[in-house]
């Protein structure tokens, strides 16, 4: 393996990063419904509804565009829901406050991402 300069031209011959999302959504056009690796599971979910769970007691749910394979995804037509939990000092009392928006389409940073759960399929 190349270091410097040469290792991004190899990388980018080889197919690495540039062309991810494209050569994943190829696959989801042609590619069955075998689920051998973890990121098959989100192929098979593309323009799907899903649900994201994000640090920071954020959750996400719409529709899949793209993805890749640091799980830095599009979706569409989203929905986000923010949980807030405050305390109030005088009574100890725990206040959850849940902010909901919509948002038509976002970019999601994979390291953010906790946990992805497909649609319900029913055979």
């Amino acid at each position: 393996r190349q270091r410097g300069r040469g290792a991004h031209r190899e990388r980018r011959e080889r197919g690495g990063q540039r062309g991810a999302w494209e050569r994943e959504a190829n696959m989801s056009k042609g590619g069955g419904s075998n689920v051998d690796e973890p990121l098959d599971l989100l192929r098979l979910s593309l323009d799907e509804r899903i649900y994201v769970k994000m640090r920071g007691d954020r959750e996400l749910r719409g529709k899949l565009h793209a993805y890749d394979q640091h799980l830095n995804m599009i979706l569409g037509e989203v929905e986000e829901t923010i949980t807030v939990v405050e305390y109030d000092e005088d009574t100890y009392e725990e206040l959850v406050k849940m902010t909901k928006r919509s948002v038509p389409m976002l970019y999601v940073r994979g390291d953010g991402v906790i946990l992805v759960s497909p649609p319900l399929r029913t055979s």
